[in-house]
């Protein structure tokens, strides 16, 4: 039987590995591309945060309405949608709103959705797969039949009955972070439930089973950790995906109600002014595309730095 003194140089020398692997992580980020990602990051979420200071710096909120802004077809005055010195984006067609502070507010519910979403599918999914992966037998299969229903079911059609079956008054924010949420963990699910099966069969696991170490001991201090680093790699990545989602449902009318601001309803508005003044779609869709392009770059930078295979190609 192997005993205590045994085990501890093999699961000291994975972790020496896994520092090695690791050591290289803060200069990927030193890179021209992924350092100005990160940026681009930071900013967006400083904007989130204090998008009210932000907006009171240009004079503006939100939720006021400029109709001087406007001609008589209230399409915005001047070129590129009535940039001025008042309105540094522009305004809103319709509504004189201004657009930087559209912009800046949108952050926040653009943002906050997509983040909480890919916690709450990031939370699940590691849940079931650790579990489905270390027990194995009828729990797997369970989670690979749920797994396949959940992919399997239209997550359009159910979002956007749903919205049509929720009052108005119900907070949408938290209704599209829960239906993405809940749509969104299969993929994490099964990374997880694959890499902990291989796990469980290492050396040190078995030793710390046959040495009388419960199952839970062995997922929270031997199979968490060791999976942590792909799932926080597979969470940056698929970030975007929840972000573009909210847009998507904001788009078509069924994510937060006006008069909210949102990157994806101030692009669904804009699509119909399209050939009035094309200029008030720029800002929102250029926040939109910059952050997800962003938080891709930072994804495939996290998976290059934490796979040492990676590292020695």
């Amino acid at each position: 039987m192997m005993t205590t003194s045994d085990a501890l140089p093999v699961e000291a020398a994975v972790s020496l590995d896994d520092r090695t692997a690791r050591t290289p992580l803060w200069r990927a980020f030193l890179r021209p591309v992924p350092a100005a990602a990160a940026v681009v990051v930071a900013v967006s979420l400083l904007a989130a945060v204090f998008a009210p200071q932000l907006s009171a710096l240009s004079g503006n909120d939100p939720f006021t309405y400029h109709p001087e802004a406007l001609g008589p077809d209230t399409a915005p005055l001047g070129a590129f949608g009535g940039v001025s010195t008042d309105h540094w984006f522009g305004v809103e067609p319709g509504t004189g709103r201004d657009l930087f502070s559209l912009v800046v507010h949108g952050a926040r519910v653009s943002l906050l959705v997509g983040i909480a979403s890919t916690l709450l599918a990031t939370v699940i999914g590691v849940v079931l797969g650790i579990v489905a992966g270390a027990v194995g037998g009828f729990v797997e299969k369970l989670v690979e039949v749920a797994t396949d229903v959940t992919l399997g079911f239209p997550f359009l059609i159910f979002a956007i009955a749903l919205s049509a079956l929720f009052p108005l008054e119900a907070p949408r924010a938290l209704l599209l972070t829960l239906v993405i949420g809940m749509f969104g963990w299969p993929g994490i699910a099964r990374v997880v439930a694959a890499e902990t099966r291989v796990i469980v069969r290492q050396p040190y696991v078995v030793a710390s089973r046959v040495m009388g170490a419960r199952l839970a001991h062995v997922l929270r201090h031997q199979v968490l950790p060791n999976v942590a680093s792909t799932v926080i790699v597979y969470s940056c990545i698929s970030l975007p995906g929840r972000i573009s989602a909210e847009a998507t449902l904001s788009f078509l009318g069924v994510g937060v109600l006006p008069p909210t601001p949102s990157w994806g309803r101030s692009i669904g508005d804009a699509i119909s002014w399209l050939l009035v003044d094309p200029a008030f779609l720029l800002f929102p869709a250029a926040a939109l595309f910059l952050v997800t392009f962003s938080f891709n770059i930072l994804g495939d930078t996290l998976r290059d730095a934490l796979d040492p295979r990676g590292a020695q190609r």
